[in-house]
């Protein structure tokens, strides 16, 4: 696939929600409309793309849905697996009709489709024994002691500064088991969504697969797609212009381009936010070890000018 110049593209949640007083469907799309008239800048640069996504806020809406359903009428409880399913689709739409529509404004040819995509784990994985996947939405300090009332279950943990978040179990992908329909869309000229939410994760057994409640890491996953599509170019999409060392302090220092040794160092010095920017950059690691040319760390609107200028983090072997 390497000589198509392919580029897997992982969106985080900053590009389907700007703010938390705009979370409906409608802002949702207009969105994505900002993010995709960025990703056609990189069709535009001689790009195809394969495309992954967030889904934390829009998974913990669904729950929240489900819960209050369950409360008033008795329906059942929609377990993760079935919200990360849901929103591969409802979300894996809004970027297919936003990408078609900006190709088309720009005279461009080219077609997308939505995957909706399982993705193996092992059931021994240690992240089901350790859970430190954030999902859902924050929360405030105040929140807490209500919260651990209503769901006894639940584990929260602070998020970079910005509030807590539920934690779940976070495993390692394997194998995405839709991978060889991705590849027969690209060989046939489609830009395919497809792993959103780090796609549904599935043990293998003697009957088959079966669907497990956990939410695999979106770039871990974006990072094993990249590697078995021998794709160049890995573009992880965040909130943030470039990746920056002692985040959050009087310390902090931007990073520009990085050798894959000099990054590593910096993650075993724990730079990075666990369950934030650290899965981030260990995916990033992970690809470039695998043979990745590079991989480009910036917010949507540096991604044209991080192919062309050099903007945002960019690390390579």
């Amino acid at each position: 696939m390497a000589e198509k110049q392919l580029a897997v593209i992982a969106i985080g949640g900053n590009s389907l929600i700007k703010h938390s007083e705009k979370r409906t469907v409608e802002d949702q799309y207009m969105a994505i409309c900002e993010t995709t008239h960025h990703l056609v800048d990189l069709v535009e640069l001689g790009y195809q793309l394969v495309i992954t996504h967030g889904n934390g806020p829009q998974v913990g809406f669904i729950m929240l849905r489900s819960e209050i359903a369950r409360e008033q009428v008795g329906l059942h409880i929609v377990p993760l697996s079935s919200c990360v399913a849901d929103t591969q689709g409802a979300i894996g739409l809004q970027i297919q009709q936003a990408l078609g529509d900006e190709l088309q404004r720009r005279d461009m040819a080219g077609r997308a489709v939505t995957v909706v995509t399982q993705v193996e784990v092992s059931p021994s994985d240690l992240g089901f024994v350790v859970p430190d996947k954030p999902i859902g939405e924050f929360y405030r300090k105040e929140q807490l002691g209500k919260l651990k009332e209503q769901h006894p279950e639940w584990i929260l943990m602070k998020d970079s500064n910005r509030g807590y978040r539920r934690v779940v179990a976070s495993p390692v992908p394997l194998n995405i088991v839709e991978e060889s329909a991705v590849v027969a869309l690209l060989e046939n000229g489609f830009h395919v969504i497809t792993a959103g939410g780090g796609g549904v994760p599935v043990v293998r057994s003697d009957i088959g697969l079966t669907s497990v409640d956990a939410v695999i890491d979106k770039d871990k996953t974006a990072s094993l797609l990249a590697t078995n599509l021998g794709a160049p170019l890995l573009v992880i999409s965040t909130a943030v212009e470039q990746v920056m060392l002692n985040f959050g302090t009087v310390k902090e220092e931007k990073l520009g381009q990085v050798r894959v040794a000099e990054m590593e160092k910096y993650f075993r010095e724990d730079h990075f936010a666990p369950g934030s920017m650290a899965p981030k950059i260990e995916a990033a690691i992970e690809f470039i070890r695998n043979g990745g040319e590079k991989v480009i760390i910036t917010n949507p609107e540096n991604i044209g000018k991080a192919i062309r200028r050099g903007k945002g983090t960019q690390i390579v072997p």
